[in-house]
């Protein structure tokens, strides 16, 4: 408890901020997937299911629910990046599979198995310590210095990659293995939000600058980050459809 303490003291405002937003947000995200799958499955009984290219939960109020409590996470989480670095805000996500798979045990009755249970405590140890070992976030006085990171060599390189690995699996291995290996669905939303990170801290910094008084809203990267995050959020929750139904 001391040592917990004397992090807790010599940790940053924002970072703790960024922290119990992060948390939050795990908490609304781990919840929404066992709520939407809910819904997926009374959609998928009365009509073609996700899985299969069908549109049908957009009319099931239960999968709505659980989109509501998905934004609200994601809004949490996109207040995080503002915050906090996004070394600390990013693995804190993966606690929403642990909320996600004991909600899967007790309301789904979807067994956790040993392997699982390993899983979901190398999650816990694997974010405790990158939590515990966050740098200080480094000052952004303008969204143009994220963009200027953003299109640096290294960067763009990496993009190219995962965009390129995006395409094949979106144009040649989910029409013929997408619905008999959901690795491919969960392949295309990993990269896809792999890219998403830096712009959603972009426009998270953006909109903390905007709103103490330096208006980033006139920057045109400002919008290209938002394009940037809007798609990737989009391809994501269709994949993501698919995967859970």
């Amino acid at each position: 408890m001391a040592a917990v303490r004397r992090w807790s003291e010599g940790m940053a405002s924002d970072n703790v901020k960024g922290l119990v937003l992060a948390l939050s947000s795990s908490l609304f995200i781990g919840a929404s997937f066992i709520v939407k799958k809910k819904g997926l499955k009374k959609a998928g009984a009365s009509g073609i299911r996700a899985g299969s290219g069908g549109y049908s939960y957009l009319l099931e109020p239960l999968w709505w629910v659980g989109m509501i409590a998905m934004v609200v996470g994601e809004i949490a989480n996109f207040a995080a990046y503002a915050f906090a670095p996004a070394i600390l805000v990013t693995p804190l996500g993966a606690l929403s599979i642990i909320i996600s798979a004991a909600l899967a045990d007790i309301i789904l009755r979807e067994k956790l198995h040993t392997f699982g249970i390993l899983g979901c405590v190398l999650c816990v140890v694997g974010s405790t310590a990158i939590v515990l070992h966050a740098p200080p976030e480094r000052q952004i006085e303008s969204v143009t210095e994220v963009w200027d990171l953003a299109t640096e060599p290294g960067f763009l390189f990496y993009a190219l990659l995962v965009l390129t690995a995006v395409f094949i699996l979106i144009f040649h291995f989910v029409p013929q293995y997408g619905q008999s290996h959901i690795m491919v669905y969960i392949g295309v939303c990993s990269l896809v939000g792999s890219i998403s990170v830096m712009s959603v801290k972009a426009l998270g910094i953006a909109l903390k600058l905007t709103f103490s008084g330096m208006n980033q809203l006139v920057y045109p990267q400002t919008w290209a980050f938002t394009l940037v995050v809007v798609t990737c959020v989009v391809t994501q929750m269709n994949y993501l459809n698919k995967v859970m139904f």
